[in-house]
């Protein structure tokens, strides 16, 4: 276990983690060194689904090229309304909605259990409810090299934020 997965605090930036892929494979996001994150914990069966996957792929096909990414985090703590394996949550954003990012691995985001990375966005910018995520499609947002620059509500569309994102792509 590395020193990023075992001390959220140790971490200085997204970069530091390692992530599991849809597939169980570990992911070392320090290979989105340069762009611009938006992390978002999503879920398939939630009333803010389709708008935001919708709009996440109006960002990424917009965005994409000039340095953006999005990744997804499934997580199924809000309500159930992400029940499904990993494959099928995988299969539902890229044959529903054309998702073109990365969909990781189902992760906890609030808890004991919450993944490393949901440690540390939290930590970085905790929100209206302190650190907890309060519902599905939390976004944060982080510079290129990597730092929470800021945090979004459930209910903020992903368009909203689209000024932020040219902000830190120009940067």
């Amino acid at each position: 276990m590395g020193a990023a997965e075992s001390s959220s605090k140790l971490a200085s930036s997204v970069h530091d983690f390692i992530v599991k892929d849809a597939r169980g494979n570990d992911v070392e996001l320090s290979r989105y060194k340069g762009k611009v994150l938006l992390i978002v914990n999503v879920a398939s069966r939630c009333g803010l689904t389709n708008s935001n996957y919708t709009e996440l792929g109006s960002l990424h096909k917009k965005y994409g090229d000039k340095g953006l990414e999005i990744l997804a985090f499934p997580c199924n703590q809000f309500g159930g309304q992400e029940p499904g394996t990993n494959e099928q949550i995988a299969e539902f954003a890229c044959t529903r909605f054309k998702a073109e990012y990365p969909i990781f691995g189902k992760v906890d985001v609030n808890g004991s259990n919450a993944a490393p990375l949901y440690k540390f966005l939290k930590s970085e910018k905790g929100g209206l409810f302190g650190e907890r995520i309060k519902w599905n499609f939390t976004k944060f947002l982080a510079d290129k090299d990597g730092h929470v620059v800021a945090r979004y509500a459930p209910t903020s569309s992903p368009l909203s934020i689209e000024n932020d994102i040219q902000k830190l792509l120009e940067a």
